[in-house]
């Protein structure tokens, strides 16, 4: 390699890093008090409202866990429902006949094999049924506070559209936002990557004129040319 390659290539890596810091600076100044909008009082709680929230906005989540939670608030509560019972407390979400026999064999587990517990490791998290990567870092990143990174749809769309990941999966992608992003960072970005692509970046007609990243992004003017087309 030669040395100007070598320089290149660090002047590179450092004004992405600079770039990425910029970006983090600007999403925790415009959201510094973004989180979860679903309502929880228990990691438990939490993790049935998160399978729940699958094809079903957290707004529809919440009316059926106000509800719910009051009835059915502890993993042997929900153990001892039939998948009909629960369907019946949950048709407003979709996928309702699914998620009540998921929600139901997890509940099982978890009073059988940890003491009405929710683990608090990816591995363990994923073996329960209907909990997917996405959901279980959800779990870990509000219930638990660990610096996971979640990829949903918001999460995906926007940190393509800024640059920060090329992967065509939510998994690939979670891979290359975790390289780039600071471990510190991470749970507050994932819901301010929410925020913003509800508010700003959203999936059809973004706002790019009243983005305050729009200085960074890479996708602006083919947005832009998009919604006026």
């Amino acid at each position: 390699m030669t040395g100007s390659f070598l320089k290149n290539l660090r002047e590179e890596k450092t004004n992405g890093a600079a770039r990425v810091e910029e970006i983090l600076a600007v999403l925790s100044r415009t959201y510094p008090d973004a989180g979860t909008a679903l309502r929880f009082e228990t990691p438990f709680q939490l993790l049935v409202a998160a399978m729940l929230s699958a094809q079903t906005t957290d707004r529809q989540v919440n009316k059926i866990t106000e509800k719910l939670f009051k009835r059915y608030r502890e993993p042997r509560d929900f153990a001892l429902l039939t998948p009909e019972e629960l369907a019946r407390e949950i048709k407003g979400c979709g996928l309702y006949r699914s998620k009540s026999k998921h929600i139901i064999a997890a509940s099982r587990i978890l009073v059988e094999k940890y003491n009405s517990q929710v683990p608090q490791n990816l591995a363990e998290l994923e073996l329960l049924p209907g909990v997917g990567r996405k959901t279980a870092n959800v779990v870990l990143n509000v219930a638990f506070g660990q610096p996971t990174l979640p990829v949903d749809t918001h999460v995906f769309r926007v940190s393509h559209r800024l640059g920060l990941a090329r992967a065509r999966t939510p998994e690939k992608t979670e891979e290359e936002l975790l390289a780039i992003i600071p471990e510190n960072a991470r749970r507050a970005f994932h819901h301010q990557l929410i925020a913003h692509g509800r508010v700003i970046c959203t999936a059809r007609r973004p706002r790019c004129s009243n983005c305050p990243l729009a200085y960074l992004c890479p996708s602006r003017s083919i947005q832009e040319k998009r919604v006026t087309t």
